[in-house]
């Protein structure tokens, strides 16, 4: 029987705070779950009640009473929330293998064209991201092998294979990729690089593509940038009150260099912009030349670098020079014109604000000289030099307090217990969810300007600021891992250092 209720009367509901039954997921296949958008809810005699976006949908009604051999009743949700549930409960492989089941290969000499919009394939290629979103993902890996394709997640700083597609699927999944990206689909044998933007549950997300040929066909890489995501308060992101206090007296100087290092993916990124928000007024001019532009940072002028159009750091920076900043951020310091001009501009009254990839902080003193420029202007310009990694928090779901090993009862002896993960639905069994940063903080004095000036070497800075008072990252690691925030093995693993 067919529902026969005119929409005004279909009742609406809230999926986030409904609890589905499992045996009733059952009855509805994931293929027409995901092709229709229908999440079954609950079952009273022989009718089954399903949350859909569009009741008024009659094809897929009786669709459904056709494939369950139950009267359907219909109450409405919002199709974003529906999307989200369907993936939670028939699982992200399950929903893929019902879209791969409903591709058909297109035929013809435009098939590559007509494979990039074919509902399926455009279907798959949209739950693939949407799950990374979900899952706070950075990037997914799309990877051919000899038999299969392994799609990938970066979470947490870590990849999980997430699941495998055929490797027919490869061609169409990469085509729909390159027509989102506007990148060219006839060109398969040279890197290319593209971006796209989605709205996912009225979050603007951005996407970076790039494309690489391999021995299997085409790699995929896609670095998520969550354009509307909030940028962090400097106490948020996990300095202790001591390196805190210093680091915010630093960056309210007028002027001096002050340099982020750190590997890509240690959230140097996320830092700087927290200490732009942090110094932001309406009285200071702050302009920006990234690459790309992560976050939105309201009241601050963002530029975008163009390599192809010619604007690079060095080029853009000149012309910021001449928009009468007061603070500047240069994404990344990488060639001696950068960093000279970068420099000129510190020494001329401005607070710059800069990267390095160095291990750590006083490694990028002698970085900037290694890249030519001249000792005496690095230790009269460079105010601060912060190294960071990020380590992931324990899941506060699954913490757990455990007895001090013997073989660390020495390295700990002020404490009586450590913390770590079980691992739970909400961590994926990792033990671990979120991130927070450890940070080595470099405040050169005049002896340490001195040593730059006479070309010591990074050993020999790092060895005089530890003596006087500089926590290394391991230091600062270790205080998270007494205060229960993270394990030691996170901390060895990230800082590089061989396990105790």
């Amino acid at each position: 029987m067919a529902d026969k209720k005119p929409l005004q009367e279909i009742p609406e509901i809230d999926l986030s705070s409904y609890a589905v039954d499992p045996q009733v997921i059952k009855l509805v296949p994931a293929i027409l779950a995901q092709k229709h958008l229908v999440l079954p809810l609950f079952k009273v005699g022989n009718t089954l009640t399903v949350a859909m976006a569009d009741p008024k949908d009659i094809v897929a009604m009786d669709e459904l009473r056709s494939a369950i051999k139950m009267d359907v009743s219909t109450v409405k949700a919002g199709m974003p929330d529906i999307q989200d549930a369907i993936t939670e409960h028939y699982g992200i492989a399950g929903v893929v293998d019902a879209v791969i089941k409903d591709y058909r290969p297109p035929e013809g000499a435009m098939a590559r064209v007509a494979t990039a919009v074919d509902a399926p394939v455009m279907k798959l290629v949209d739950v693939i991201i949407n799950q990374a979103v979900r899952e706070r993902a950075s990037d997914i890996h799309i990877e051919p092998e000899v038999g299969d394709v392994r799609v990938r997640y970066r979470v947490d700083g870590l990849l999980h294979e997430e699941l495998k597609l055929p490797v027919h699927m490869l061609a169409p999944v990469v085509t729909r990729i390159k027509v989102l990206a506007s990148m060219n689909i006839a060109e398969s044998r040279i890197p290319q690089d593209g971006r796209f933007e989605i709205d996912q549950a009225g979050k603007k997300v951005d996407l970076r593509i790039s494309s690489l040929p391999s021995s299997h066909g085409e790699k995929v890489v896609m670095r998520i940038l969550d354009k509307s995501a909030m940028v962090y308060k400097l106490a948020e992101i996990g300095f202790s009150p001591e390196n805190l206090e210093k680091f915010q007296k630093i960056i309210h100087k007028p002027h001096g260099i002050v340099l982020v290092t750190g590997p890509t993916g240690s959230g140097k990124t996320t830092t700087l912009y927290s200490a732009l928000s942090e110094v932001n007024s309406k009285e200071l001019n702050i302009i920006t030349v990234e690459d790309p532009i992560e976050y939105e940072l309201p009241g601050v002028t963002q530029s975008q670098v163009n390599v192809k159009a010619g604007l690079t750091f060095a080029s853009a920076l000149r012309s910021i020079l001449r928009q009468d900043p007061n603070v500047i951020l240069i994404g990344e310091i990488r060639d001696l014109e950068t960093a000279s001009i970068a420099i000129q501009s510190s020494l001329t009254g401005h607070l710059v604000f800069s990267t390095l990839h160095t291990n750590d902080a006083p490694g990028a003193l002698t970085r900037l000289i290694d890249m030519g420029v001249e000792p005496f202007l690095i230790s009269s310009s460079v105010e601060a030099v912060l190294a960071q990694r990020l380590v992931r928090t324990i899941c506060k779901k699954c913490l757990e307090k455990i007895a001090v090993p013997d073989n660390l009862k020495k390295q700990f002896p002020d404490i009586k217990h450590l913390c770590r993960g079980k691992g739970c639905k909400a961590c994926k069994e990792t033990g671990y969810r979120g991130r927070i940063g450890i940070f080595e903080l470099l405040l050169p004095d005049e002896n340490i300007r001195k040593m730059v000036t006479d070309k010591a070497s990074a050993d020999e800075i790092s060895r005089y600021a530890v003596e006087h008072g500089m926590k290394t990252l391991y230091d600062d690691g270790i205080e998270k891992v007494k205060a229960g925030v993270t394990t030691l093995d996170e901390v060895l693993r990230v800082t590089e250092l061989d396990k105790v």
